[in-house]
């Protein structure tokens, strides 16, 4: 567990005291006021995670071999673009984690965009994900696991990735996975 909560409250710290300057209490109004937003969005997205990645520079050679790196699963949202073109979604995903047990993540993502083209098409982004997540090993009791998050988009279409900090061989993993819009 100690693997989730240090990484987890170090990542809240930091992004606590960046807000430090405007209040938490604005900081914490202003998130309450894009996750409504993000809830009344008609725009919604299938995420289909794709790869995750044991960071080979603090994993041991045979734990990198029995971990899985294909995590199978599926994840249901919903997403707004603000008026600056960046993106703000509340998700769900489900899937298999590095044990092969199924691991859960639900929560609010925020990822500002630069984009590369005239007609903002094509865009790289940058943010952070405030999440709950769910496994095995904890008996399934919901931890916060706030990551940071990246991205490359094209229109509606996107590659996106969390990095899960840690220490000697645990954490340290790059969780991929697919975004793309379900229409109705």
């Amino acid at each position: 567990m100690k693997s989730f909560l240090l990484p987890s409250f170090c990542i809240l710290s930091l992004l606590w005291s960046f807000q430090a300057r405007a209040g938490v209490g604005e900081y914490a109004e202003r998130l309450a006021g894009e996750v409504s937003q993000t809830w009344k969005s008609r725009d919604y997205n299938v995420f289909v995670p794709v790869w995750t990645w044991h960071n080979r520079l603090t994993y041991d050679k045979d734990k990198i071999e029995e971990y899985n790196e294909e995590p199978w699963g599926i994840g249901f949202g919903k997403s707004r673009y603000d008026q600056n073109g960046n993106w703000h979604s509340l998700y769900a995903m489900g899937f298999k984690d590095s044990n092969k047990h199924l691991q859960t993540i639900f929560g609010y993502a925020f990822q500002k965009n630069w984009f590369l083209d005239d007609k903002g098409d094509f865009a790289v982004g940058a943010g952070y994900t405030l999440s709950l997540t769910q496994r095995s090993e904890y008996l399934y009791i919901p931890l916060p696991l706030p990551l940071p998050l990246v991205g490359m988009s094209y229109k509606d279409f996107a590659v996106q990735a969390a990095y899960v900090p840690g220490f000697k061989n645990t954490g340290n993993v790059l969780f991929t996975w697919l975004r793309f819009p379900l229409s109705f």
